[in-house]
């Protein structure tokens, strides 16, 4: 394949930025795949477990920078090795873009590799937005507050909380969220490639402004989305300001593709990548169906499921009366999840235990991970709605507990709904 654009000779300058922009760009992508390109990560173990030793060493002999060496990028993406390894990637570039202009300073262009970066840079951008986006239209980035969150003081939640909080609550805005950061397939399709990358570039921006403002440990990633939707755009913006500001007709230049000289090359390139497009938004859509039903509004409840406020502790015969300062004594109990119960104690020590519940033997075991923890092994029954009995074991002792359901309506929050007209603001 060749293409008419080799004709053009590009500035120093220019060629000197993409150079350094081809490697940095690549590396970061390759190094900091998020699931854009599925299944990429196998492609990349061992050149991951190698990184893992280099950049601590790095950190330590050449930064002089000291960190828990074993903490490697996990639901944080904003870790010190992630830092260390974006700038050991930046002076991989500059040094790498140095070497390179020496090596080949006499070519006139990059036409041809700018396009295939271009392509890079645009699928992983579409991609990674698009698996955002396809978790928020069914609202399980930010899920719908859990009744330990809406019990929770505002003051003791962090600014990640109450960020996940104030976008979990509203259904309709996830939607708004999740169709905007999925339309960022306009991307993947050359005609469409400009009105995505100003889709992508806003949705980017909010992301950026969330995690900075919120506090929430994606800071490099979204930049690194914001960065590359401007080079998406860079060629044009002059164009598009132009036009926005003289009012003058203009006309943006085509990205140069490459040119195929037998037919079967180009239905082949084609077809592999439509192909591809399918394959990954297939899987990627069916994969946030499917989590609906494990960790979303679709997920099983717990027989169990509500807010329980302790009304009767009886240990070994004997009711235990309720102070303040006691660290056993069962004081509220949450149940959200279909496995797992919270248990507040009358000091208002919070612990979450494993629940395994059988429900035609109206059975309910509690425990923890730690085989030295307390452990419950109780019959259940409903008195009526309210009113739930637990009776049975806390290791040898006997213990029967009564619990008054908390009733959930009376929780503003999830109950206020939506009101075209409001007389006065209703602002609690």
């Amino acid at each position: 394949m060749h293409s008419t654009s080799n004709l053009t000779s590009w500035s120093p300058a220019k060629k000197i930025s993409f150079r350094f922009f081809f490697i940095i760009l690549t590396l970061f992508i390759f190094l900091n795949n998020n699931g854009a390109f599925l299944y990429a990560e196998h492609l990349f173990h061992f050149p991951t477990l190698w990184l893992h030793k280099i950049i601590p060493w790095f950190s330590v002999n050449v930064l002089n920078y000291n960190y828990d060496v074993s903490i490697f990028p996990n639901g944080s993406g904003d870790t010190s090795y992630n830092y260390v390894l974006l700038l050991f990637i930046f002076l991989l570039a500059a040094l790498g873009s140095l070497i390179w202009s020496i090596l080949d300073r006499r070519r006139k262009n990059y036409s041809k590799l700018y396009y295939w970066l271009i392509v890079l840079v645009r699928f992983y951008l579409a991609f990674t937005l698009m698996r955002y986006g396809s978790v928020k239209v069914v609202q399980l980035q930010f899920p719908q507050p859990s009744l330990l969150r809406l019990l929770q003081p505002l003051g003791e939640m962090s600014p990640m909380g109450l960020a996940w909080t104030f976008l979990g609550f509203s259904k309709g805005y996830n939607i708004f969220m999740g169709v905007i950061e999925v339309l960022s397939v306009l991307l993947l399709f050359k005609r469409t490639m400009i009105i995505g990358a100003f889709l992508s570039l806003a949705a980017s921006v909010h992301v950026m402004a969330v995690n900075y403002f919120f506090d929430v440990p994606v800071k490099i990633l979204s930049s690194a989305l914001v960065v590359m939707g401007l080079f998406i755009l860079a060629p044009y913006i002059a164009t598009i300001l132009r036009f926005f500001l003289t009012y003058q007709p203009q006309q943006l230049s085509p990205l140069q593709i490459p040119v195929f000289k037998r037919r079967w090359q180009l239905i082949a390139f084609r077809s592999f990548k439509y192909l591809f497009i399918i394959w990954t938004i297939g899987l990627m859509v069916s994969h946030a169906f499917f989590q609906q039903y494990s960790f979303g509004a679709l997920a099983p409840k717990s027989p169990l499921y509500g807010i329980y406020n302790v009304e009767k502790y009886i240990l070994n015969g004997k009711e235990v009366l309720p102070q303040h300062a006691d660290q056993n004594r069962w004081k509220q109990v949450v149940v959200d999840w279909k496995d797992y119960i919270n248990i507040r104690t009358m000091d208002d020590n919070k612990a979450y235990f494993n629940t395994t519940i059988n429900v035609k033997k109206k059975q309910i075991e509690i425990n923890s991970k730690n085989t030295e923890s307390t452990q419950y092994k109780f019959k259940y029954a409903f008195r009526n709605d309210s009113t739930l009995i637990f009776k049975g074991l806390k290791d040898q002792d006997s213990l029967s507990i009564t619990l008054k359901k908390y009733d959930l309506k009376k929780i503003t929050l999830p109950n206020r709904g939506f009101h075209w007209i409001n007389e006065f603001p209703y602002n609690r």
